[in-house]
């Protein structure tokens, strides 16, 4: 029997945060106290640091299979543990696309020969994410995939999107919406606005998010089902979130840090790490997921890690990738923003990076209780330093965040009772 002790450390519990010493059996957490005294038990001194539940990162790009050379599954997970992500979710629009169950089944095979993190698949809405037909959705089901996306690409009719929310239910799954309108976006690449207009690069308007925003929430409200949106960047997204969710309707939500910790001055620069979508945008957008973050509207912080070879991002901004690799930064950033930032609470941050996407996937984890599954990060929230992409384990290194200093590092992050990272 595996025994580790952590021992001294100031535990974020969901009814406050508290110095105690945690055991760890066999892949659980069997007791939280004051002072456990245990023979023959791995320690760890975690004094002056603090313990999370281990953080889920419900959207994810992996790019395995096909895309190896931007990552792989070995590099995602090695990146994903050195982040504090015990969990990930990984999108389907990979080549071939993950829409049925023999690529479901071949993530979670290399996922498990990796051995770091746990890997889940989320499967396609439709067939190739081409918007025509849906994709296998039972099967995918059985095969192990969480939930439902076409991420990348928006699921382009609401007849379809009404179909795969159906049947998505009907499996006990939610479709995760990436919601662009194209006919709006219309070849831009990024925030349509003064910064635009100054840059000489073509802009993506507001209106191409939250028009599909406000599809899929009628969906979800005449349907009476489940939608989640994905990566949401307009204050008119939040409000129509706000709104809907006060009405009633099952709809949930997460951003990213690059929608809090940036705005559309970054374009001027032209460097095409800045280059992601939907576009980073205006300061009274930021505000808004803020204070969306704050009060609940967005549910959940992600990464949309996303990562690319270098070549694909040092070319002409417009025709540059869309993407930041960002797991690796996603706790630092979100710490220093919007716990000392003095926007969350640390028992709510590790609610939006660990407790929220485990409800919303119905995911194991999420939480440090007694019986709970050992999936643990500890972190030295005083330690700072400076983000550096030259550093990262991820094989993309495409950050808008070189030379940002942030504080929060990670220092443990234990998967089922092992350690898979410790600095």
């Amino acid at each position: 029997m595996s025994k580790l002790l952590i021992r001294g450390g100031a535990a974020v519990l969901a009814a406050g945060t508290k110095v105690c010493d945690i055991l760890v059996e066999d892949g659980k957490i069997v007791k939280i106290a004051s002072s456990i005294g245990e023979k023959g038990a791995e320690v760890i001194d975690a004094k002056g640091l603090h313990v999370f539940p281990g953080l889920i990162d419900m959207h994810v790009h992996l790019r395995e299979p096909g895309y190896e050379y931007k990552e792989d599954i070995a590099s995602g997970a090695a990146a994903a543990v050195r982040g504090g992500f015990t969990q990930v979710c990984c999108m389907p629009n990979t080549q071939p696309v993950c829409d049925n169950a023999a690529v479901v089944g071949y993530i979670f095979a290399r996922s498990k020969e990796v051995g770091l993190c746990k890997v889940r698949p989320i499967g396609a809405i439709t067939k190739g994410e081409q918007g025509e037909s849906l994709a296998e959705i039972g099967k995918m089901k059985e095969a192990g995939a969480v939930a439902l996306s076409d991420d990348g690409r928006p699921v382009p009719t609401a007849r379809m999107m009404r179909l795969g929310m159906e049947y998505a239910s009907d499996f006990g799954l939610i479709c995760l919406s990436h919601c662009e309108d194209k006919s709006l976006a219309d070849g831009g690449c990024v925030n349509e606005g003064y910064n635009s207009t100054l840059a000489g690069l073509k802009g993506i308007p507001r209106a191409a998010e939250e028009v599909m925003v406000a599809r899929e929430i009628v969906l979800a409200e005449t349907l009476k089902k489940r939608v989640h949106i994905c990566h949401v960047s307009t204050k008119g997204a939040v409000q129509l979130l706000r709104e809907a969710k006060a009405r009633g309707v099952a709809v949930t939500a997460e951003s990213c840090p690059h929608y809090f910790a940036l705005t559309d001055d970054i374009i001027l620069s032209y460097d095409a790490n800045t280059k992601v979508n939907p576009p980073v945008r205006e300061a009274e957008d930021v505000a808004a997921v803020k204070e969306g973050l704050r009060d609940g509207t967005l549910d959940c912080i992600v990464t949309d890690h996303a990562p690319h070879h270098a070549d694909e991002k040092n070319v002409e901004y417009d025709l540059a990738a869309f993407g930041i690799s960002g797991i690796e930064t996603s706790f630092s950033l979100s710490y220093t923003h919007l716990v000392k930032g003095g926007i969350l609470t640390l028992e709510q941050l590790a609610d939006r990076m660990s407790g929220a996407p485990a409800r919303i996937l119905g995911l194991e984890g999420g939480a440090l209780a007694e019986g709970a599954v050992a999936d643990l990060m500890l972190a030295d929230l005083d330690a700072k330093y400076v983000i550096d992409s030259k550093d990262f384990v991820s094989k993309g290194k495409n950050t808008p965040f070189n030379g940002r200093e942030v504080y929060g590092k990670v220092k443990y992050t234990i998967v089922d009772g092992m350690v898979k990272f410790s600095e």
